[in-house]
């Protein structure tokens, strides 16, 4: 395991939100489980604004990252914006600590619970400030009755933080704990999986894009042999192969001349496809490529990009997809977009969202944006399913997946 898990990607990393009241010592509790000062500490309520992040090797979980939140129970115009802030947050969590005063459980809390519960977050409940007081049997038999795993803890004295991290680490699911396989079902050891890499303007100078090395280390490490070429250079290589690949991952910009190129008996889908399944649900999305046919003059099309960059002249958001979107349909369409963290919340005027591939969100935040356009009837494809629809290759790309409606 990498010893520095501020080098490890954010999207690799397991979100742990700790949440609560005002001055229930979350701050304090997260200076404690990363064994170091991360977080302002003080005795004012509200003093954390917005969220702070503090990347952590867990063991034997791995890299995680601690987010230290605002109190939920904020107040005031300035505090609303701070909830908002802290919900975003609480949203793309694995697990939720829920920090308790030494006031106990009261109403905000146990609303807090139902709300986590709403989103099937896991959860565990901290019992802070146990060395000022210790919980009160009601709240302890509160936790019993419900099935709440929790902890007595102190960040002050160090009591209990042992304890509460192992909470945390068995409350992590297990489709968490094992990383979804992008391509590693679709192989054996020893195969030949041949990755079509285009080296353009929005690759980053001297490095390849996250899907692409992600992709390149799971071939590796099952055991198979990566044979990376140019778009250009594969006509060439295939004649080079002694046997056919197993698996042909393509970029999807050159998806076209991909699927032109290579055999139809040789198995081909994109980077950004198979994150569609790595990420979330891929049937779901799916079905959001298809609603491409049934857009209308009029629509709006909502694109959203999980990382923020520089937009170059033919960036794939806002660019690209556009217009391969306006050609297929031959209709009147109107395109927003929308970057990082920031996720509409008026998903209703949309008649689509397609999100790029989500390489920089972990599973759950992306998951959640999933249920939460499906929660208002609003089709959501990526990057990857909405090009090959618009090139005509769609089926011939999923096919490696046995997807089907």
């Amino acid at each position: 395991m990498n010893g520095n898990p501020s080098a490890t990607p954010r999207a690799l990393r397991t979100v742990i939100s700790i949440v609560g009241c005002r001055n229930a010592g979350k701050s304090s509790l997260i200076n404690a489980l990363a064994g170091q000062d991360v977080a302002i500490v003080s005795d004012r309520p509200g003093t954390t604004t917005d969220a702070v992040a503090k990347p952590y090797e867990l063991l034997p979980l791995g890299p995680v990252t601690f987010f230290d939140t605002a109190g939920l129970d904020d107040t005031g115009e300035l505090g609303a914006l701070r909830v908002k802030a802290a919900k975003k947050v609480l949203y793309r969590s694995d697990v939720a600590v829920i920090a308790v005063s030494e006031n106990g459980l009261g109403q905000f809390e146990k609303e807090i619970i139902v709300e986590v519960q709403r989103l099937k977050i896991p959860f565990v409940v901290a019992f802070n400030k146990s060395d000022i007081k210790a919980p009160t049997e009601a709240d302890i038999e509160f936790c019993r009755d419900t099935g709440i795993p929790f902890a007595e803890v102190s960040a002050r004295t160090k009591k209990g933080i042992d304890e509460l991290k192992n909470l945390i680490i068995d409350a992590v699911p297990e489709d968490i704990k094992r990383e979804p396989l992008l391509a590693g079902d679709l192989f054996n050891p020893g195969d030949v999986v041949l990755l079509v890499v285009p080296i353009d303007l929005s690759a980053p100078k001297g490095r390849l894009i996250l899907p692409q090395v992600q992709v390149l280390r799971e071939v590796l490490d099952r055991g198979a042999k990566a044979v990376a070429v140019k778009e250009s250079e594969l006509t060439e290589m295939l004649a080079e192969l002694k046997r056919k690949p197993a698996l042909v991952i393509t970029d999807s910009q050159v998806v076209t001349k991909v699927a032109d190129e290579v055999p139809e008996d040789v198995p081909m889908t994109t980077f950004s496809i198979l994150f569609a399944r790595n990420k979330g649900d891929i049937a779901e999305m799916y079905r959001g490529a298809e609603m491409i046919d049934r857009l209308r003059d009029g629509d709006r099309v909502l694109i959203a990009e999980a990382c923020s960059h520089h937009v170059l002249s033919d960036d794939i958001g806002k660019v690209k997809i556009p217009n391969w979107l306006r050609k297929y349909t031959d209709k009147e369409l109107t395109f927003e977009f929308c970057q990082g963290s920031d996720f509409p919340e008026d998903l209703e005027k949309y008649a689509l969202v397609i999100h790029c591939g989500a390489c920089m969100l972990n599973r759950r935040e992306m998951v959640h944006r999933i249920k939460e356009c499906a929660g208002r009837g609003v089709p959501i494809t990526n990057y990857g399913l909405a090009i090959s629809k618009t090139q005509g290759v769609l089926e011939r790309a999923i096919r490696p997946l046995g997807l089907s409606l």
